[in-house]
Order: C-alpha cells, then structure tokens, then sequence
C-alpha cells in the first residue's frame, strides 16, 4: 500500500537532488503519514494520515 494520507490525498512528490557541481539527479519525497484511528461515517478505522490533517482533526475535536 502507498503512503497516501486517506483525508486530503497528499502522497509522494518528486523533484531534483542538486549536487555541489550542479548535477540534477531525479528523487522523490514522502508524505510524513501515520497510522492513526479516525472516524469514518460512525466507523472507527485505522488509517494513513499526514500530520498536517492529524493537526487540523486535534483542532477542529477541542
């Protein structure tokens, strides 16, 4: 399974690694997800979510 947060969609994001001398080589960036249990339509479920969500979801439930 990829680590896609299942809230927003966030996921993998590519771009260049930029040595000293200048040499672009292609890499790729994670989202920062975790495992977290979330309500979904009156279900509990056990769900990637990245951690801007998991901030917005402790905000909104305060």
């Amino acid at each position: 399974m990829s680590k896609v947060c299942s809230i927003c969609g966030k996921g993998q994001m590519s771009g260049n690694k930029v040595s000293h001398s200048n040499i672009k080589t292609r890499r790729s960036w994670g989202a920062n997800v975790h495992k977290a249990d979330v309500e979904i339509n009156g279900k509990v479920q056990n769900v990637y979510v990245c951690t801007r969500c998991l901030r917005t979801m402790k905000k909104v439930n305060d």
